[in-house]
Formats: C-alpha cells, structure tokens, sequence
C-alpha cells in the first residue's frame, strides 16, 4: 500500500508539472521589461514600440521600458541584445532591415538572424515611402516618380536619404537605381527623423522610410508623397501610387517588425509574451493607433513568425547576393 500511495503521488506530481506553467512564467514579470529600440525617438519603429508598450503598461500593469539605442541600422542594438541574459526582461524590435538584411550585408554583425533569438510575435508591417520637400519651389520640386527620375538623368542624379546604410531603403536604392538607370547616391542617416530633417532642409531630394515614418509630416504638409514601394497603395495614403503604377515595375517590398528574445528565453516566458501581446494587438485603440499611424498590426503565434522569418530572410539574401552590396561597420 505504501508503494502505491507513492507511486500515485509521484504520478500525480509528474501530471501537475507537465500541465501547469513553470513559476518563472507565472511569475513573469516581476520586474520591468526593456524594450530596445534599435533606431532614434521619431521614426515608425519608435511609434510602433511605443504604442505596444504603452498598452501593455496600460491593459496589464506590466512595466515596460522603451529604450532607444540607434546606430549602425539597427545592428548594434540587436546584437547587444542577442547576447543579453535570456530571461525575458530584455527584448528587442527587429525589423526588415537589421533582421533580413543586416548579417548578409556586414561581414560581422555580431548575430546570427536564426541562432541568437527566439521570435515572440510579428507585430506590424508597413509600405516604404519616397518622400520629397513640399516646400521647395521650382525646379527643385520633385512632386513625381516621373520628376525623380527626370532629376537622376541629369549629371547630379538625385541624393536618396535612408535610415542608415544597410537599411531596406539603401538596398531598396539599389533596385530603383538599376531598374531605371538613373545617378543615385545614397545617404545614410541615424534613423528616419534625421533624414526626414534634411529632407525638409532641402540637403537631400527624396527619403525612403516606412510610411509610419513620414505620415505625420505628410498630413502636416511638410513632405510629398511621391510612391509606395507595395503592390498595393496604403490606407493611409490613398490618393498615393505604387512604384508599379507610376511606371517603375518589378521594385516591391515592405517593412516588418516584430519582438524578439535572446536566444535560449524559456520557452513559457517567450508563450506568455506572445500571448499577452497578441491581446494588446487585438485592442481597438491600439489597433487604431498602429492603423492611423500608417502600419497594419499582425499578431499571430512564435511558430508562425518563426516560419515567416526563415522566407524573408533567405528572399532578402539572394536580393543582396544579386546586388553585389557589401557593408563595413
């Protein structure tokens, strides 16, 4: 009798701790979240991370510290966090251009996409936008795909302003300037709120930046709108078209972010980060916020990011093979 009685508490013990959430996820958190930005205050990465944390502040009680850390596109900062503890208190908000681009562009970025972090949810995508001064005059507007390329044909070319060298715009420059045969020099930025400030200045013709980026520049009547590098126009920039439409075929491609641990994060604490964010996502005014803000919120589970990081990134490495562009840091 006393055999079975244990046998039955040992099987009953085992049947708990395989259905029941370890402590550290039920837990979790007990401290604040650091939530690293990898680009400047001011840009549609900064918006997006701002809005997630401020709803999880808000709908949770959770503590949830932005911290921007730019340079280097990106790259610095997520290679810092690739080597934070894996604990579920440092997490980062990867996009296209650090997570696709960034290793196959710079001989050591200091992380490897797939090995040094565990995806936690795809939160947002959004269109690039080719943005020009709405204040210059003259000659010197550019308002057109067509003025664009118009102005890249004469010996200047034309300066195209990006989030930093090894950005989406960068390679994004790269296709455009190939496909249409124009002069192009790309200048790198810190983030998009300095680029948009030169562009504004008239230092530099035309920025390439999500449509986050610029929207509010563009409704307060600073920027023009040129073109969208989707198949698809943006909600919020209806009366905008596609490269496609304005006559510049086969350039298309969006931007994503989306949350990201270190590598070896438990996986209950990476579970209960996806869920809670999920729920934040499918609130209407964060919703609402992200949509006005000129992305499209996704959601969805680690698996499914996973799955969808894996494509994107080997897509982007055969772009970059293709375009011979190679980085130093």
């Amino acid at each position: 009798m006393k055999l079975l009685t244990a046998t039955l508490g040992a099987v009953l013990a085992a049947t708990v701790t395989a259905t029941s959430p370890p402590a550290a996820a039920q837990d979790f958190p007990a401290r604040p979240i650091r939530l690293v930005i990898p680009f400047p205050p001011g840009g549609g990465t900064d918006f997006v991370s701002r809005v997630v944390a401020t709803a999880l502040a808000e709908h949770l009680k959770w503590q949830v510290v932005p911290e921007n850390r730019p340079g280097a596109s990106g790259n610095m900062a997520i290679a810092q966090v690739g080597q934070a503890a894996p604990d579920g208190y440092t997490i980062v908000m990867g996009q296209s251009d650090n997570m696709a681009l960034g290793p196959y562009l710079y001989a050591n970025v200091g992380y490897d996409t797939l090995r040094s972090f565990v995806p936690i949810v795809q939160v947002s995508e959004a269109p690039l936008a080719l943005v020009t001064n709405a204040g210059a005059t003259g000659p010197l507007r550019l308002a057109s795909v067509a003025d664009l390329i118009t102005k890249g044909k004469t010996g200047p070319g034309i300066s195209w302003a990006t989030a930093g060298n090894g950005s989406m715009g960068h390679l994004y420059g790269e296709q455009f300037k190939s496909v249409t045969a124009i002069g192009l020099l790309q200048v790198p930025y810190k983030g998009a709120a300095p680029a948009l400030a030169d562009v504004m200045g008239g230092q530099v013709d035309v920025a390439i930046l999500s449509v986050p980026s610029v929207l509010g520049l563009v409704k307060g009547g600073k920027l023009i709108p040129v073109a969208v590098t989707t198949g698809k126009r943006s909600s919020m920039l209806p009366n905008t078209p596609t490269l496609d439409e304005a006559g510049v075929k086969g350039v298309e491609a969006g931007i994503w972010l989306g949350l990201f641990a270190p590598a070896g994060t438990p996986p209950a604490i990476v579970a209960r980060l996806n869920t809670e964010i999920n729920k934040v996502l499918q609130l209407p005014d964060v919703r609402d916020k992200i949509l006005n803000g000129g992305a499209v919120p996704v959601g969805g589970s680690s698996e499914d990011f996973a799955a969808f990081l894996r494509t994107d990134y080997a897509k982007w490495g055969r772009i970059v093979r293709d375009s011979g562009v190679k980085l130093t840091p």
